[in-house]
């Protein structure tokens, strides 16, 4: 009988090993399974070979060693299912203390196998021509209900875990013991063939080629480990509880002196060759501009950034005339966070946070902290919105030439559950940082006209109400169309709304705020300069925005009353702002004696807790009433 089919087998994962064995990998607790896995199908496949050659000369050799080889290779088929067993639940369980029961349960099962075969007597068959030679008898049977028990129950395993398994994997391992099932089938009423090492290690090869080709693992461009294997080996660390640091190169931008681009190219492979020549490192390729590097020990860690730092100094390529910008995230413990998913996501609040501020940032408890109660406060504004928890306040302002109340500026105002108020400062930045503000604002108003249309606000002699835009509103392409829908939608005159904007709003995205505050002029809406005073006070900015009113801050107000300097600049930008016939509302008077200078100096609008606070809308409207003939 010949063993060709075998050959065949063992010559076919003989190269996978060879390609397996010589690529870079990361050491996932996967790929070592694997490997066992693939030792144990080619052992399979060696003792098969084996077999057919003492059997087919037992005349001349020891019954007991045939017996012994015999027995060998049919105990390796169930053994190859056990391993197949431990593949599976590398990747099944991210605990390796669960990993390690499995393969202990897989090894009691192993040894009781291996004993009950090799107790068993076994048989040898040859056909009526004296050509084919197989075995059979209580062992093999044996051999057969353990691997038919064995693949049942990994088919069971994997079915039942498949929300946690890689799609892959079980589509992989499926394949694969389909294919020996249909082998040993055929092998079982045509015993000449003997295909089934071969159907094992075809699925084998199947794995190899969906799941553990190293080079799966590795970015093209650079040859450093890629997301993917990232994200297995992060999971591996957290599975075994082992403590690392992560450094995060973030490149942003690089200096080139007169290179052609072969050269730029030989310069970003020669950085690229030496980050991942970096002492105990483990290097990754996470997006197109950062690199990973994960050590583990803080030490490393430490001199890993030190040497990296020296070296990207220097510069790189010809004459060292490639200088790449870097920024840099520090995570120096990783139990900062209990998960993969949690460490990337604090890594990713930390490149859209706080890397526009500083080249360098470590990511600590502090950090953490930050970012958690950001993510309770968006969660916080989110639920506000569903349940129409969005308020709008209204401080009214008076005017010095008609001696009453004439407008209002509207304040957003959230309820947390408990429906206890939440500070604006501490929601607002953050509603501009993740652009919910552009919804919040779109809310505010919506109820702004609302609150104009039902309550025909011009019968309290006001003649319009003050609404806040953000930066992020200012530099929303169709500002002005929303707010020209929503008032018509609810027949509001435009001239009853002002939009306030600030000296950082018109700095920033300067032609598409213009453009939306033309739309809005025309139709007839009027703008005010709000926070004068504030930030970058410059009387350009009057001079470009096409505002009718200024806004002095409460801490410009204020230090009129206490700095003769602020009050010669105050004094300096009344009388410029009055000869552009601009109108002047001065926020945060507290006191009589506050009001009356302002009112002196010809403030034409005054706003401040010495007339009110901001109020909500039913007692605003109670405010007005009690005012009106003031």
């Amino acid at each position: 009988m010949s063993p060709l089919a075998q050959c065949c087998g063992i010559v076919m994962i003989l190269v996978l090993l060879y390609f397996f064995r010589r690529q870079k990998k990361v050491h996932l607790h996967t790929e070592q399974a694997f490997f066992h896995l693939t030792c144990c199908a080619l052992l399979c496949l060696c003792l098969d070979i084996s077999s057919i050659i003492v059997i087919d000369r037992r005349d001349i050799l020891s019954p007991y060693f045939v017996a012994f080889i015999a027995k060998f290779y049919i105990t390796t088929l169930p053994l190859t299912v056990l391993f197949a067993m431990v593949y599976v639940c590398s990747d099944i369980y991210a605990s390796n203390i669960s990993t390690r029961k499995i393969k202990r349960l897989c090894l009691i099962l192993g040894i009781l196998t291996f004993a009950t075969i090799f107790i068993l007597p076994i048989q040898y068959h040859e056909n009526s021509q004296g050509t084919v030679l197989y075995t059979e008898g209580p062992s093999v049977v044996a051999t057969y209900i353990s691997v038919a028990l064995y693949m049942l129950f990994l088919v069971y395993h994997t079915a039942k875990n498949k929300h946690i398994l890689n799609k892959r994997r079980i589509h992989a391992v499926w394949v694969w013991l389909l294919l020996w099932t249909i082998a040993a089938c055929i092998q079982l009423f045509n015993n000449e063939l003997l295909i089934v090492g071969y159907a094992g290690s075809l699925g084998i090869m199947i794995i190899y080629l969906s799941l553990e080709n190293p080079e799966a693992n590795i970015d093209r461009r650079t040859g450093l480990f890629n997301r993917n294997a990232l994200l297995q080996y992060l999971q591996q660390l957290y599975g075994d509880r082992q403590n690392f640091s992560l450094l995060s190169l973030v490149l942003e931008t690089s200096y080139v002196q007169n290179l052609n681009t072969d050269s730029q190219e030989q310069a970003h492979l020669e950085m690229i060759n030496f980050v991942e020549s970096v002492k105990n490192a483990y290097v990754f390729k996470n997006a197109d501009e950062e690199i990973i590097l994960i050590f583990h020990s803080k030490k490393d860690a430490d001199a890993g950034k030190e040497m990296i730092d020296l070296r990207f100094e220097q510069g790189f390529g010809k004459d060292y005339s490639v200088i790449f910008r870097t920024s840099w995230i520090y995570i120096p413990e990783s139990t900062i966070a209990q998960s993969e998913d949690e460490l990337l996501a604090f890594l990713r609040y930390a490149r859209q946070n706080l890397l526009k501020e500083r080249r360098f940032c470590v990511v600590n408890q502090s950090v953490v902290e930050e970012m958690i109660q950001e993510k309770s406060m968006e969660e916080l504004m989110i639920g506000a919105i569903n349940r129409n928890a969005v308020e709008v306040y209204y401080q009214p302002i008076y005017s010095t030439r008609e001696h009453r109340f004439t407008s209002a500026e509207a304040l957003i105002r959230i309820r947390d559950e408990g429906g206890n108020l939440v500070p604006p400062g501490k929601f607002i930045p953050i509603a501009e940082k993740n652009g919910m503000i552009l919804k919040l604002g779109k809310i505010v108003f919506r109820k702004v006209c609302q609150f104009i249309k039902e309550n025909h606000t011009e019968q309290y002699g006001l003649h319009y109400i003050e609404v806040n835009l953000s930066v992020v509103q200012c530099a929303y392409d169709h500002l002005a169309a929303d707010y020209i829908n929503i008032m018509n939608a609810y027949h509001v005159d435009p001239k009853q709304i002002n939009l306030e904007i600030t000296e950082s709003a018109s700095s920033n995205a300067k032609k598409t705020l213009l453009d939306n505050m033309n739309i809005l002029l025309d139709y007839g809406v009027s703008f005010s300069l709000d926070d004068f005073g504030t930030g970058q006070s410059n009387l350009n900015y009057i001079v470009d925005m096409p505002v009718s009113i200024v806004k002095f801050d409460r801490s410009m107000t204020q230090a009129y009353f206490e700095n003769d300097k602020a009050r010669y600049v105050m004094d300096a930008a009344m009388h410029m702002i009055h000869g552009m016939k601009l109108e002047i509302v001065s926020e945060g008077i507290e006191t009589k004696e506050a009001f009356e200078t302002m009112e002196r100096l010809n403030i034409g609008y005054i706003q401040g807790y010495y007339f009110s606070k901001p109020l909500p809308q039913k007692e605003y409207l109670e405010f007005l009433k009690a005012h009106q003939n003031d």
